[in-house]
């Protein structure tokens, strides 16, 4: 009996030790695919050139300023809104340069170049002139200009040289922008919406380094100390907020994360969201009840930016903080399905931000 006993022990001992890696091997990040990529490019192209319904949240300085959005913004009068019609011209540019064989490639790139001429960028620059208009979609809309012509930048592609020199002007007007205005905010932005300060800064800093815009990147790593540095504890257990659709403890995070080097940033961090270290952290996918509604859907959006927030955070900081892509990953899998039907309110600018979590998977 004593060899049947001890073969019996041997067995549940392997058992246990193969149940025991399964537990350990880390979840996989879910990753873009040409699949998904041609399925969500299908948002933007149908509304780059969609000027109606619209949200132009202008400032009316007089009766002569009554246009229509196409009249106003020739490059970006599509897609609802006017920042929402540059990430979705961000998005098509970034799926045509990772996959070479995306579908409707030429009709794309024909669109692209259509609203993207000199003459239209012209127009635009010219809008910001207006004395109600300097301030027009600070900082979220300027943050996305730049992430556009970070795009182009790293594009090799002769349309995109064209498209590139093009928007120039927009580009260096934005860059202005930013290095006249963060001087000048005292208090840091922290809202779940368009208007995170966190959120403009990561954006701009990305073209700051890819561009080597050195005056700019080095404004952005001291306005983000200045503001986030002393920061501890961080009321994630408070978000989110019934509209957010960015998360203000995680665009924190991630700026930080962009500026610190590794010896400030996990002290920093473990000070900042001590509880995101731990191996039994949990955090639930924010809930939508009514996608037809604009602002509901906007959680929608909150899971896609929260978990590229954690894909970089992973992709940096493996050892640390590998334990949250299954949460990253249930954020993407709870939305991503959900934005596949007409619902204008979601589909004019989801597909950006779920092609931009799904980019920085690990």
């Amino acid at each position: 009996m004593k060899p049947l006993f001890f073969l019996f022990l041997i067995s549940i001992l392997l058992l246990s030790c193969t149940q025991q890696q399964q537990k350990t091997v880390p979840e996989a990040p879910i990753k873009l695919t040409l699949a998904e990529a041609n399925r969500l490019a299908a948002m933007p192209m149908h509304c780059l050139q969609v000027e109606y319904p619209n949200k132009l949240n202008q400032t009316i300085g007089n009766e002569s300023e009554l246009k229509g959005p196409k009249a106003l913004h020739p490059a970006f009068y599509g897609c609802f809104d006017w920042h929402s019609s540059v990430h979705g011209h961000w998005m098509l540019v970034s799926l045509l340069r990772q996959f070479p064989d995306l579908e409707n490639r030429e009709a794309i790139k024909t669109k692209l170049l259509e609203n993207l001429s000199a003459e239209d960028i012209a127009v635009e620059v010219a809008y910001f002139e207006g004395p109600f208009d300097k301030t027009f979609e600070r900082t979220y809309g300027w943050a996305w200009v730049l992430k556009l012509a970070e795009e182009l930048h790293l594009w090799d592609d002769p349309v995109a040289r064209q498209m590139e020199a093009n928007l120039q002007p927009l580009t260096d007007l934005m860059v202005e922008k930013y290095l006249e205005f963060l001087p000048k905010l005292i208090y840091p932005i922290r809202v779940g919406e368009h208007t995170n300060i966190a959120f403009g800064l990561s954006l701009a800093y990305d073209y700051a380094k890819t561009l080597e815009n050195t005056p700019l990147k080095s404004l952005i790593e001291s306005r983000a100390k200045d503001w986030f540095m002393g920061d501890k504890d961080c009321p994630l257990t408070w978000e989110p907020s019934g509209f957010d659709f960015l998360s203000p403890c995680f665009q924190e995070l991630d700026i930080m994360r962009k500026v610190l080097p590794q010896a400030e940033f996990l002290p920093w961090l473990n000070s900042f969201l001590p509880d995101l270290s731990k191996a039994e952290f949990s955090l639930e996918p924010g809930k939508v009840s009514d996608r037809t509604d604009g602002k509901l859907v906007h959680l929608d959006g909150l899971n896609f930016s929260r978990a590229w927030v954690l894909y970089g955070l992973i992709k940096e900081y493996p050892e640390q903080y590998g334990h949250l892509m299954t949460i990253a990953n249930a954020h993407i899998k709870y939305s991503l399905p959900s934005i596949v039907d007409d619902n204008y309110e979601g589909t004019h600018w989801l597909g950006s931000f779920a092609i931009y979590a799904l980019q920085q998977a690990p």
